[in-house]
């Protein structure tokens, strides 16, 4: 059967030395689940292994400003993760007592928690008979039963979560089951350079079968990415600490620090007014350095970034801008470009 042969592989050459394997607590599991969304295990285990050291449980984590959470999460990328995954902590704390439901139908509930990531909870954690289907389980089953098209798509999508419900083992295996699957996409049936001759269900694979595993599953239908422009100032203060701003609760870094922005084709005299009127700080423009290209899931970001100086201060300067030397760059809540950018300019040779 499908399932016995990926939980026998699963035992004898799946991973079992990742830092949240060590138990079946949920609140570890939960997570290591959401870190991982969109996300390579590589990149996320040194963020894991912080966060845990700095939020031991959920009621630390709930506890805990949502400014610190940020800042444990700064350069992991897709930050509304973050921000579900506080919100998350308050509610089990609020409404569970704590504890984590262990049904799928209630996880499911949770911020930030969809169907494939509340079976992988209820799966590792609580030994649940669910099925699920995040991006690497896509993948194995698409080409193993020679799933045609985008698995995006309503109805690619309803085809898989059909195979991945019909293939599930008893209840005793499932943890194994969830956790080979999941193990089989990352190290065997990877998006490139797969290794079908060591893959423990290549001999009824329809893709190796046909030779179609390099299309399988079909790539997102290309679409024209939009570019948007805007200068951003990297400014001191009178002290030489940077001055940066808060992005909003929500959308595109949202609550972490940033650098002040501006229209692309704003003239020097209007960023001078502007910053003036926003934030009672007089600022003197200094040379601009290029372009900063960063990719969001939807579209480019191009940032021109121009030096500048605080040369005066109203007295009724504006609070909204946060003052961050160079030693605190290192551990401030920001965005990774942000945080790239402001570092190089430390540099003495750079600045």
């Amino acid at each position: 059967m499908f399932s016995e042969r990926i939980v026998a592989w699963q035992r004898s050459h799946g991973r079992h030395d990742l830092p949240w394997q060590r138990s079946r607590d949920a609140y570890c599991i939960w997570l290591s689940e959401i870190m991982l969304q969109q996300t390579q295990v590589a990149t996320v285990v040194p963020y894991y292994e912080r966060f845990i050291a700095r939020f031991a449980d959920v009621h630390s984590l709930a506890e805990a400003p949502i400014e610190a959470v940020m800042s444990a999460w700064a350069g992991l990328g897709y930050y509304s993760r973050a921000r579900n995954l506080h919100r998350c902590a308050k509610l089990v704390v609020a409404i569970h007592g704590g504890e984590f439901p262990c049904s799928v139908e209630s996880l499911a509930q949770l911020p930030g928690i969809g169907r494939s990531t509340a079976a992988a909870i209820a799966a590792l954690a609580f030994g649940e008979r669910a099925a699920i289907l995040d991006g690497n389980v896509k993948r194995v089953l698409a080409r193993h039963f020679g799933i045609e098209g985008y698995p995006g798509s309503p109805s690619v999508a309803r085809a898989l979560w059909q195979c991945a419900d019909g293939l599930l083992p008893t209840n005793d295996e499932i943890g194994a089951y969830t956790q080979g699957m999941m193990d089989l996409g990352a190290t065997i049936c990877t998006r490139s350079r797969p290794q079908c001759t060591a893959c423990p269900i290549g001999e009824t694979c329809v893709a190796r079968r046909e030779q179609t595993v390099d299309r399988l599953p079909a790539s997102r239908p290309r679409k024209e990415r939009p570019i948007r422009t805007g200068t951003v100032l990297v400014l001191r203060d009178l002290d030489g600490t940077y001055l940066l701003q808060q992005r909003p609760p929500a959308g595109i870094w949202g609550g972490l620090l940033s650098l002040p922005e501006f229209e692309a084709d704003a003239t020097d005299e209007a960023i001078v007014a502007e910053f003036w009127a926003r934030y009672g700080f007089q600022i003197t423009l200094q040379e601009a350095f290029g372009e900063i290209r960063h990719e969001f899931t939807h579209f480019t970001y191009v940032m021109r970034p121009r030096l500048a100086q605080v040369t005066r201060i109203a007295g009724a300067a504006s609070s909204s801008l946060h003052a961050v030397s160079e030693t605190e760059l290192h551990t401030a809540p920001l965005p990774a470009p942000i945080r790239r950018l402001l570092l190089r300019l430390t540099e003495p040779a750079l600045v």
